[in-house]
């Protein structure tokens, strides 16, 4: 590039997201880009959105505004828009955001690039620069989505599955790991379903073990696997890696029956309680972490208390709930709204409250039991981390008392619990 622009990418929604991000973010690197971590300080903002849900789009819409708003009293010389909102919505925001100077879809690096007088280096493409901490990287292993629910956006914004191969996921990972990476929390918008456009199967169970060979990579997590057609041989594979966490992100969304067709989910109850009670039994320690939909369309007091019930039978580590989001071009939408928003906030407290006391009970057990912790942060008086238990940003934490301690941040250390609250665990290091 002939002149040095000062360029700064806000990251909004998930860690999909971000993975995006630190690609292109590597990219301005090699292209000798001033990166600028705060946005008031640069000439460029580029601003990667979400479009998921209603409150995420309220927020992306709301980022933009206000960058235009820098633009137009001169503190910022450019806005860029890109991610999944642009995607869906790129019509509508070129006619009601005009000041916009570009909107891009998602990956859009090499036309980004462009625009800034830089070239996408192709050779780099597995390459990032991390905006998490170092030790902890997220690895998208493939884009899109196949699955039909109905609620769901996401095919829209990103299109139909397509898996990364697995020798291009292996160099990422070394390259993470050259970087000092520990822990790989693998997502997708459906992890379970990796392989199946590539190898005509479900390939899973092979990619974590290639990765788990990685030198320096201690912990692997699985987030966002889908719970239809679960693959032959994930469970085993979960069971026997040493390097896998026993953990897993399984978002089921509802258990009702009518609920479940409706949404076009592709399972049942039944079939649901089967998959988690096998996980439970082939995986000792399993840690289970879903997310749950309340309020969705057709959702009466009786399909909202089987939900209750699923939820205090199961006894999930983790659950996280959001309210129905009505979403336009969904096949869900033909069927409006009817529950009204203060019912479904009402419902989606009451879950949380179930779960409140369920994750507190849970963690009274682990009172004196040892627990490998990965060390993040210091907060007050604590040095904070995380088990094997615990996904960045969503879960729980394991708070280390900082006197007698001298602890360094991105190292693993062994614990004992000695106590806990509703959602984190108070440990001591081992001598």
């Amino acid at each position: 590039m002939k002149v040095r622009e000062k360029v700064s990418v806000i990251t909004l929604g998930c860690s999909k997201n971000i993975v995006d991000s630190e690609r292109l973010l590597r990219q301005l690197q090699v292209n000798d880009v001033d990166i600028r971590k705060d946005p008031n300080t640069a000439d460029v903002v580029i601003i990667n959105t979400c479009g998921f849900i209603e409150a995420a789009k309220e927020e992306s819409v709301n980022t933009i505004l206000s960058a235009v708003a820098n633009k137009r009293e001169g503190k910022i010389k450019k806005v860029f828009v890109a991610g999944c909102l642009s995607t869906r919505y790129k019509d509508e925001l070129k006619n009601e955001i005009p000041e916009v100077d570009f909107y891009f879809g998602t990956e859009d690096y090499e036309n980004i690039l462009k625009e800034l007088g830089g070239e996408l280096k192709y050779n780099l493409l597995g390459e990032r620069l991390m905006t998490t901490p170092s030790h902890t990287a997220y690895l998208k292993i493939s884009e899109g989505c196949d699955h039909p629910c109905s609620f769901c956006a996401i095919p829209i914004m990103r299109g139909k599955h397509k898996s990364k191969p697995i020798d291009d996921l292996v160099r990422e990972t070394e390259f993470l790991a050259a970087n000092h990476t520990k822990e790989l929390i693998i997502i997708a918008q459906d992890t379970t379903d990796y392989g199946k456009d590539l190898y005509n199967k479900k390939n899973l169970p092979e990619l974590i073990d290639r990765l788990s060979q990685v030198n320096g990579i201690e912990w692997i997590r699985l987030m966002y696997a889908y719970p239809s057609r679960f693959p032959s041989g994930l469970i085993e594979e979960i069971a026997n890696n040493d390097k896998v966490c026993k953990y897993i992100d399984i978002p089921l969304q509802h258990i009702s029956d009518n609920i479940l067709k409706s949404m076009r989910r592709g399972i049942t109850s039944k079939q649901t309680r089967d998959l988690l009670n096998n996980l439970k039994s082939r995986i000792p320690g399993l840690t289970l972490r879903t997310t749950l939909i309340v309020g969705y369309p057709g959702e009466s007091e009786k399909e909202f208390e089987e939900l209750c019930n699923f939820v205090e039978e199961i006894r999930f580590d983790r659950i996280g709930t959001f309210t129905y989001s009505l979403e336009e071009n969904t096949t869900a939408y033909p069927l409006a709204d009817p529950v009204p928003e203060k019912v479904k906030k009402e419902r989606q407290g009451i879950l949380m409250e179930l779960q409140k006391n369920i994750s507190s009970s849970k963690n009274k057990e682990l009172v004196g039991k040892e627990l490998k912790v990965l060390v993040e942060h210091q907060e007050g008086d604590y040095y904070v981390g995380r088990s094997y238990r615990d996904a960045p940003e969503v879960d729980g934490e394991v708070l280390i008392p900082i006197k007698n301690n001298r602890l360094n941040f991105g190292n693993f250390y062994n614990t004992i619990v000695y106590d806990f609250n509703e959602y984190d665990v108070f440990a001591r290091k081992i001598i």
